[in-house]
């Protein structure tokens, strides 16, 4: 695609979720229409898009007719089947690009993806068997995290080893899935950068934002993260070279710990990303804004933030909280429309300005 999308042109969407939902607002804003594919009856992005397609990724058929129907595809998670993409792509471009899902979706190949940057990481080793973590465990130590190397979100698909003790334990939590066994980081805060390059390699980044995880789910992101300027300047530089690493276009959420000595990349998502909800309230252009322009070839809004913002995810019965959150006039709801609410769910957040 060499020329900016025109307005009424259709965007489509792998994923009916929450961030698919958003991405359909954003897109709806600047005058285009979106498309859904999403396996799932009555996904949270159908009640806002122009067209929803409900289909497993194993239907050919369906794949076909919904990428003849767009102008361009992009998604809201990475861990759509190679076998659909090789399908969408033959008719249509995919934004961002399969170099970015390939080495996303597998934790072994993103670290080392990492690495070879010469950016720093947790050290990390290749598990397939109870010798290879053994010897794993000897080299690394303990405490670490073994995790499966795909599919994991949320806290899932991990388990903790306090000493060596735990490894026959944390292998049967695999599954007998492939695995990645990391070492622990010594971090005082997580942060994250939500960054996005344009198609003709323009790169946008928000402001760091500090994070907090309770079991497992990201819990609040507070912007400005309390991060010298060194390291924020740092940090967004690590997540440009990233990007322009892997020719992306889009938007990328790039998570950070912060330790004494440098910034240590805990992982990257090739997708609009739940710490960058808070740009919705506390700048101009948000994140998922910026994503459609990206991918349908516009340039890149200004990501300055104007507002220190707290986001808050609810998360299951935080549910419950809605209508005296609704009273509070320095907070912004964002709710998904999900129909269920369940423990560990995300059903919707809400972004507090602390100041402007």
């Amino acid at each position: 695609m060499t020329t900016p999308l025109p307005t009424g042109s259709t965007i489509g969407i792998l994923g009916g979720g929450q961030l698919g939902r958003m991405l359909s607002v954003a897109a709806s804003r600047l005058g285009f229409k979106t498309h859904i594919f999403e396996p799932g009856a009555n996904p949270p992005a159908g009640d806002v898009a122009h067209a929803v397609t409900t289909a497993p990724y194993e239907d050919a058929a369906a794949l076909k007719a919904f990428a003849a129907s767009v102008d361009v595809i992009t998604y809201e998670f990475e861990n759509i089947p190679t076998s659909a993409l090789d399908i969408l792509e033959a008719i249509n471009p995919i934004h961002p690009n399969r170099e970015a899902l390939r080495v996303s979706q597998d934790r072994l190949t993103e670290k080392t993806f990492l690495a070879d940057l010469g950016l720093a990481t947790a050290p990390f080793a290749d598990i397939t068997d109870a010798a290879s973590l053994a010897e794993a465990i000897e080299t690394i130590g303990t405490p670490s995290i073994l995790k499966t190397r795909r599919f994991g979100y949320d806290g899932k698909g991990q388990s903790r080893l306090k000493s060596a003790n735990d490894a026959e334990q944390a292998l049967a939590d695999m599954a007998g899935a492939p695995a990645i066994l990391e070492g622990f980081v010594d971090f005082s805060l997580e942060v994250s950068v939500i960054a996005a390059r344009s198609q003709d390699g323009q790169v946008s980044a928000y402001d760091p934002g500090e994070n907090v995880h309770k079991d497992g789910i990201l819990s609040t992101t507070t912007v400005p993260a309390k991060l010298p300027a060194r390291l924020q300047t740092d940090a967004v530089l690590l997540a440009g070279r990233i990007l322009n690493a892997l020719d992306y276009v889009g938007v990328m959420g790039v998570e950070l710990f912060v330790t004494p000595g440098q910034l240590i990349v805990n992982e990257i998502a090739p997708r609009v990303h739940n710490s960058g909800h808070w740009t919705q309230n506390g700048c101009a252009i948000c994140q998922f804004e910026q994503h459609i322009r990206a991918v349908a070839g516009w340039p890149l809004g200004d990501g300055s933030r104007h507002s220190d913002v707290v986001m808050e995810n609810l998360i299951g019965d935080d549910m419950d909280r809605v209508p005296d959150l609704a009273k509070d006039g320095s907070c912004a709801l964002h709710l998904y429309g999900k129909t269920e609410t369940k423990p560990g769910r995300k059903m919707g957040h809400v972004n507090r300005i602390v100041s402007a």
